[in-house]
């Protein structure tokens, strides 16, 4: 099967560098608007000069937390401003289809504010079957949970409003939409009905049901609620994108 492409995101954040540092590098801060993990924490150091190694969770059932490990790789500051941390990452969990990765994160300072760049990549356990799960549920979903989260986290910085207020509007949108749809689809179910009690609206049931549907799928979410597709997920210069598994390769 053909290698699957590392995954990228891009936003662009108009904040302070600094606080957008803070609420990406911080543990407590990045647990609480990054929807792929449930807990990050750093763990001990043996020495100062030793890389900062930190333990990640991630409920996937309320039951059940697929945990892993992993180091920061490496930090560089160049003078324009710019900004990337790059890490390693891996799961012995039986349950967790990612064996071990790597990626890096940029911060790049624009007039209109930061690009926030993301780059990732990893291998996959359970043979084909991890394979082709991978290419056709985990990768894709990984895909749009990362761009969903850096819209949360633009958000949060931009206009102060807090990670969890965000996902409960994220959560009343979509059950609104859902009610929306099913509403247009009883309403489509209901001609003949409508055709016996209610004769001049039967015509104009099919019609109605369209429109609700069309709204469910195709409005845009609202300004305030996250949403992944204001995030680029491609890059226009893939040279300069670093070969992530090639140079993190796992100890």
């Amino acid at each position: 099967m053909k290698q699957a492409k590392p995954l990228y995101v891009e936003a662009l954040i108009r904040a302070d560098q600094e606080l957008l540092w803070e609420r990406t590098q911080e543990p407590a801060q990045h647990q609480r608007w990054d929807l792929r993990f449930t807990e990050i924490d750093f763990l001990p150091r043996r020495s100062p000069d030793e890389p900062q190694h930190f333990r990640y969770a991630t409920r996937v059932l309320p039951f059940v937390t697929v945990s892993g490990t992993g180091i920061s790789a490496g930090e560089r500051h160049r003078p324009d401003g710019t900004r990337t941390s790059a890490l390693r990452f891996a799961s012995a969990h039986p349950l967790s289809l990612l064996a071990w990765g790597s990626g890096y994160w940029r911060y790049v300072p624009t007039p209109d504010g930061v690009r926030f760049v993301t780059g990732y990549d990893y291998r996959t356990r359970w043979g084909r079957f991890g394979a082709v799960a991978d290419r056709f549920a985990f990768r894709p979903f990984m895909g749009w949970a990362t761009a969903w989260s850096f819209d949360r986290l633009r958000l949060w910085l931009e206009r102060g409003t807090s990670p969890a207020r965000l996902l409960g509007r994220a959560v009343g949108e979509l059950a609104a939409r859902t009610a929306v749809a099913v509403l247009a689809v009883v309403l489509a179910g209901s001609g003949p009905a409508l055709a016996v009690h209610a004769p001049a609206l039967a015509g104009g049931a099919p019609v109605l049901a369209a429109a609700l549907l069309a709204a469910a799928v195709l409005l845009p979410p609202l300004p305030g609620t996250p949403a992944a597709r204001r995030c680029s997920r491609t890059t226009s210069a893939p040279a300069r994108t670093p070969s992530i598994l090639a140079t993190l390769e796992p100890r």
